[in-house]
């Protein structure tokens, strides 16, 4: 999801990736090999495998929260939101990649709704330049195209591919992320726009949500609710045209 992140920092002498794992895994898919795996074994595994990526993409560090899935309650109460906010006091962040709003996996978004519950709680000075809600558990190539935040994910492929491998507690559970995800980033570059040459050879779509931050609670419903409006009035638009005698 962040790899536009990791590729724009690997190597560099100026910029610095870090990884945030909010949950512990324990309700990945397993089956094959896996499949006999204990609850405390898939999520030692799991483990081991982000911090081998952080390794292997050169990141300042990974931290690992941990916390069960059901533990993410509603941000007055979830135990994510105050962990998010000491890490963020302690680094001066200019992009954050989190999870889009229009994500169907219900962790996601609560993951979501503490992040931005977290910004409103640090001082500004601790606030992203950035935060981009990124495609995961659903795609945005729906957004109208003004809407869209093109994240270039081609500049590294041989790091992308290497990245994904590492994630066999996931792979061998059944479900091909490492595929799935590649050709999302690659279908996104290609189907972007049918009447001119790929710019990209591959790309994540990302809604910007840098008006969110410091915003209240309830203005996250709305905000995403304009989007998908906006995709309606441009279907409608669209349809119209070629029904227009």
């Amino acid at each position: 999801m962040a790899f536009h992140g990791i590729a724009e920092c690997f190597e560099a002498s100026d910029r610095w990736f870090g990884g945030v794992i909010c949950t512990d895994g324990a309700g990945s898919v397993t089956s094959g090999p896996d499949k006999a795996l204990s609850r405390e074994d898939l999520v030692r595994q799991r483990y081991e495998e982000q911090r081998q990526a952080a390794r292997l993409g050169k990141y300042s560090f990974v931290t690992q929260f941990g916390f069960p899935s059901p533990a993410l309650t509603p941000p007055h109460h979830s135990p994510l939101v105050p962990a998010l906010v000491r890490l963020l006091r302690r680094t001066h962040v200019q992009v954050v990649y989190t999870h889009s709003p229009a994500d169907k996996h219900g962790t996601h978004l609560r993951v979501l709704v503490a992040v931005l519950a977290a910004l409103r709680e640090v001082p500004k000075e601790h606030h992203p330049q950035r935060l981009l809600g990124c495609e995961m558990w659903r795609g945005l190539d729906w957004l109208p195209d003004k809407d869209k935040t093109l994240l270039d994910t081609g500049k590294n492929p041989e790091l992308s591919s290497a990245l994904n491998g590492i994630f066999d507690s996931q792979i061998s559970g059944g479900k091909r992320y490492d595929l799935a995800v590649m050709g999302r980033r690659q279908a996104n570059a290609t189907l972007q726009d049918p009447y001119a040459a790929d710019a990209l050879t591959e790309a994540t779509i990302a809604l910007d949500l840098t008006p969110l931050i410091g915003a209240e609670p309830d203005e996250l419903l709305p905000f995403t609710l304009r989007y998908a409006e906006r995709f309606r009035q441009d279907l409608e638009k669209n349809l119209l045209n070629a029904l227009a005698p």
